[in-house]
């Protein structure tokens, strides 16, 4: 997958520009909107950013500067003149390259699309961009969104921010390792195996994976899916909101969009954790291998919501099922938006795609009704388990980032890993739950590899896994080291 990178240090930021390409989101909004700050200037130092550090990384894959740096004059006028901005005016940003983008190459990661440029929008982008967001560029995928480790033909591989030599997870994996190295201060992503939460965990930021529903997708072949869903990332939990109170809320082009309001989400975070009933798994009830040094990590972590008042206890749902469940319904998925590719291009996808929409073609209607009668049944038996506890803790992954030239991990805590799915059972089971799902920073192994703690809501309860997030990462600050690189 590519020649290692030697890392090292390069040469310094100056003081101004490090500032504001470490500033949080929230920050730096609000100086550009009192004009201490200008979109020309903010757009400029993470230019000079990306310039700096990407070719370490392999974060951003198409990057439109010079459209950047137009956007961000017009935005300065547009402010200068009295009119009203959004509230993202002047932020830029680097969108995921499976997320179309008017005007800009969007590929999926793979050679079939490498000359693709979208005519619109789609939503997310589009509720961005309406916002005020600068689209810096297209952010690495790996090959159609599909595994946990980015890395395709097109481009090649992304590697981690806090060690070359190791994976930055995926699928977005690029946004997370862009968001490390200061490259943006925001990140759209998606999620339905664990493409938010992941690459979070992995390169020390923060991935949301919201309840279906609550950020509406479209164009979308399978609207009623609730598998996957489209998120924010960013380095501060409080910035994830702020973005997720901009993607969220209802559009009559998606049938499962949820009427509640995105402005509900950009609130204070700040609660009373006193009392509040905690779960803490650290191997799902036995039933998913994680590595010691993840253990090793996330025990004392956990140990933070004590501190804060609130009542841990080892418990986890009874997630029977739940791995039919994923696995069915997202075979059937790749056979949905892929199969005619394999019918016309099976040689332009990877190989582990191509078993992925055969499977998926190989389901039977008696497949798919018994994996919706199973789905059913695990709803059911997690919402009465969040009727005792107001959110339940465990890993986000279960090894440390790894090789970044394995495609996957074989083996994890000694057992073996039979394909690119298994080591992600960790993220993939909580998919199938339809929780919103939430990855902070909880630490480093000895070795210096970033540790992710997921925490994991009842239905819909979108802001109170926030608000938790947030306590945790007020009282730890694992959030604020930097990778070498930046």
């Amino acid at each position: 997958m590519g020649a290692h990178t030697a890392q090292g240090r390069e040469t310094p930021l100056p003081p101004e520009a490090d500032e504001i390409c470490f500033s949080s989101a929230r920050d730096l909004a609000r100086r550009l909107r009192a004009r201490d700050l200008s979109a020309r200037e903010v757009v400029q130092a993470h230019l000079d950013q990306i310039e700096r550090t990407n070719p370490h990384v392999n974060a951003i894959v198409t990057l439109a500067a010079e459209r950047a740096a137009d956007e961000a004059r017009a935005a300065d006028e547009r402010l200068a003149s009295g009119a009203d901005v959004g509230p993202l005016h002047g932020l830029p940003v680097a969108h995921k390259d499976t997320h179309a983008t008017a005007g800009i190459r969007t590929t999926s990661g793979s050679p079939i699309f490498a000359d693709h440029v979208p005519d619109a929008d789609e939503l997310v982008v589009e509720r961005m961009r309406a916002a005020g967001v600068i689209t810096l560029g297209k952010t690495n995928v790996p090959e159609f969104a599909a595994g946990s480790h980015t890395f395709n033909p097109l481009f090649g591989l992304t590697r981690n921010p806090y060690d070359l030599s190791r994976s930055a997870g995926g699928s977005s994996g690029g946004a997370a390792a862009a968001l490390a190295c200061g490259m943006h201060p925001l990140a759209d992503g998606s999620d339905m195996g664990g493409s938010l939460r992941n690459p979070a965990s992995f390169c020390n930021v923060v991935g949301f994976r919201p309840s279906p529903g609550r950020v509406p997708s479209w164009p979308a072949a399978a609207g009623w899916s609730t598998m996957g869903v489209q998120g924010p990332m960013a380095r501060s939990v409080a910035d994830a909101a702020l973005l997720l109170s901009v993607l969220a809320g209802p559009d009559p082009r998606s049938p499962i969009a949820l009427e509640t309001p995105g402005a509900a989400f950009d609130v204070p975070l700040e609660r009373d954790m006193s009392g509040v009933r905690l779960a803490w798994s650290p191997d799902l009830g036995g039933t998913v291998p994680v590595d010691p040094a993840v253990t090793a990590v996330l025990e004392p972590a956990v140990k933070a919501f004590t501190g804060l008042g609130c009542v841990v206890e080892e418990a986890c749902p009874d997630l029977t099922g739940a791995d039919e469940v994923f696995r069915t319904l997202r075979a059937w998925h790749w056979d949905i938006v892929l199969g005619a590719l394999l019918d016309e291009r099976r040689a332009d996808l990877k190989a582990s795609l191509v078993r992925n929409i055969e499977e998926g073609r190989a389901l039977s209607a008696a497949d798919v009704g018994r994996a919706e009668v199973l789905h059913t049944a695990l709803f059911h038996r997690v919402r009465e388990f969040f009727g005792r506890y107001d959110a339940l803790l465990l890993p986000v992954s279960q090894v440390p980032p790894f090789d970044a030239d394995l495609e996957y991990p074989g083996e994890v805590a000694g057992h073996a890993m039979p394909d690119y799915l298994e080591w992600m059972r960790s993220c993939f089971l909580v998919s199938a739950t339809g929780s919103p799902a939430l990855s902070v920073p909880a630490g480093f192994t000895s070795g210096g590899l970033p540790v992710g703690l997921q925490i994991v809501g009842p239905h819909h309860a979108d802001l109170a896994v926030l608000r938790i997030g947030h306590a945790f990462e007020q009282a730890t600050g694992h959030a604020r080291r930097r990778p070498p690189l930046a």
